[in-house]
């Protein structure tokens, strides 16, 4: 269940907002006039995020480039089949 707090809270309970970022590792989300505005989270769990993020990406890449050597290679291997 995510942690929803208003704008107000930033001022009046930061040390609270703070305890649960830090040492429950959730991120605190802060709504202004009812709306989304801001994620509030501990740099650990940002940066845990950012190295899943980057290890998507890099997988994602990866897959890209055996694609298309498997495309490379089965155009040389079976150039007639391939074309047809």
């Amino acid at each position: 269940m995510p942690i929803i707090r208003p704008v107000s809270d930033l001022r009046n309970k930061t040390p609270e907002i703070e305890e649960i970022c830090i040492k429950e590792q959730k991120p605190v989300f802060i709504t202004k006039n009812g709306n989304g505005h801001l994620v509030i989270m501990s740099q650990q769990l940002f940066e845990e995020q950012q190295a899943l993020l980057d290890l998507e990406q890099q997988s994602t890449v990866e897959i890209i480039k055996y694609r298309c050597w498997r495309k490379i290679v089965n155009r040389q291997a079976f150039p007639k089949i391939v074309e047809a």
